[in-house]
């Protein structure tokens, strides 16, 4: 697809979502397909050696080009990667920019950036997932929206995989150990299971609560209101950017959390340790390893005896101690958290080879296409496909050697990247997952973590 296609089918994806029609890749209410505007894919094509190589230096060459720190920082002074679309830095984006970040260490101060973190780490272990400039954390500690998904470990992980810099191993594991202590005294309750916020774990919009649920406190907004409601305000970003902090825990998303339980954080936090105990293991600081071992089993065993439903072979949040029916991708970090019992593998897999559910013609959307909320064009975590997920369902696949389904859905979007790539000549923070186009909305040479897919698949899943 040449620019000029390109152009033609964003200016009809542009007109057809603003009337409202475009949702899926299913029948048409006219009995005319969605998406026939989009350029099909010829049967067997795969992207060139050329293109690759194009992608792959374009990747790094932006990536490079947004390295700060430096006398012009009134805080940051040591140069460190970003994904520099803020001049705050951020702890999630960080991890994943880490692992393609991980083939460049020569050109690409990656350690600084996670230490910026570790430097402000606090005396019970916390690190807030974003601070300002100055240091300062932005969001306030007693609300969970102040943490991001707990990736440190799984980021240096990867870096050591190839750095082999067992140094550096050694100075992180206390860092860490105290980090995954701070999670599990805050955020794990009486079942097991890890609550959080939403916006804080990092899928913005995805829906997470009850269809019927309505708060009984707060100030009754969506955050997207709060934020219409900012936009209309005369005031400077630093104004309305406090004013979003201060009202943001009142809103329906900012009120939806202890009584809810997340899948993700939880089988995040299984990950967590199960890289603790990589890392003690390579360092011979085995210590703690038991300890790690036992809060594994023990929350394998919360997650599948609450989070599991027998009727549909899925994974569910829970909100009220009762399951909250809505399929995100969230639900497969399972799978590095090595938490799947075996006989529920394939059944649960099968989501993610289903057209109906997450394989679409750009795979892997945030959110199931079988979802009444679900988005075709995009509108970020609602449809949106999105580096980091994708990154992290393949190395799930990898971990559990589903080898085939992996490079499978690896190519699919591989391609689908490289095409908007060689229309627009840049990369985008997500993607639309039923038209090969970017997210509606989405940032532009965005190499935070969609460097991931042109560095990371490459080498990973693609590169033969």
């Amino acid at each position: 697809m040449d620019r000029r296609d390109f152009s033609k089918n964003m200016a009809l994806a542009a007109s057809t979502v603003g009337l409202g029609l475009f949702s899926s890749c299913k029948e048409h209410p006219q009995g005319e397909q969605e998406n026939v505007w989009v350029s099909e894919f010829e049967e067997g094509y795969s992207v060139s050696d050329e293109l690759s190589k194009r992608m792959y230096d374009k990747a790094l060459e932006i990536t490079k080009s947004k390295v700060r720190g430096g006398d012009s920082e009134p805080f940051f002074k040591e140069p460190f990667i970003d994904a520099a679309f803020s001049p705050n830095i951020f702890l999630w984006d960080t991890c994943f920019m880490c692992c393609f970040a991980k083939y460049h260490m020569d050109e690409l101060p990656v350690y600084q950036a996670l230490d910026n973190f570790y430097d402000r780490q606090e005396e019970d272990g916390y690190i807030c997932r974003e601070y300002r400039q100055t240091g300062e954390p932005l969001w306030p500690k007693t609300h969970p929206v102040s943490i991001n998904p707990p990736l440190l470990a799984w980021a240096e992980w990867e870096l050591y995989r190839v750095s082999q810099n067992k140094q550096r191993l050694e100075d992180v594991y206390p860092i860490l150990l105290k980090n995954f202590d701070f999670h599990v005294n805050t955020y794990q309750m009486e079942d097991g299971l890890f609550y959080g916020d939403t916006l804080g774990m990092g899928m913005d919009n995805i829906p997470r609560q009850p269809r019927d649920w309505e708060p009984t406190e707060g100030n009754g907004l969506t955050h997207h209101e709060l934020g219409d409601k900012l936009a209309a305000m005369n005031e400077s970003p630093e104004v309305k950017l406090n004013y979003f902090i201060k009202e943001y825990v009142n809103t329906k998303q900012g009120v939806w959390n202890k009584q809810a339980r997340l899948v993700d954080f939880s089988a995040q936090m299984g990950m967590f340790a199960l890289q603790l105990i990589d890392i003690a293991d390579a360092i011979g600081q085995t210590d703690e390893v038991e300890r790690l071992k036992a809060f594994h089993a023990k929350l394998k065993t919360d997650i599948n005896t609450h989070c599991w439903s027998e009727e549909d072979q899925f994974y569910y949040d829970l909100g009220f101690g009762k399951q909250v029916v809505r399929r995100h991708i969230g639900m497969y970090w399972m799978l590095l958290g090595e938490l799947v019992p075996e006989e529920r593998m394939e059944s649960f897999l099968g989501y993610l080879s289903d057209p109906e559910e997450f394989y679409r013609l750009t795979p892997l959307p945030a959110l199931s296409a079988a979802d009444p909320d679900y988005v075709g064009w995009g509108d970020y975590w609602l449809g949106g496909v999105w580096a980091p997920t994708v990154y992290m369902v393949l190395k799930g696949l990898e971990r559990i050697r589903k080898d085939e389904l992996a490079k499978d859905l690896a190519t699919k979007v591989y391609r689908s990247v490289a095409t908007v790539f060689e229309a627009t000549g840049t990369f985008w923070e997500n993607y639309a997952p039923d038209l090969v186009a970017y997210g509606m909305p989405a940032k532009k040479d965005f190499c935070g973590w969609t460097a991931l897919i042109p560095i990371a698949v490459y080498h990973e899943f693609i590169k033969s």
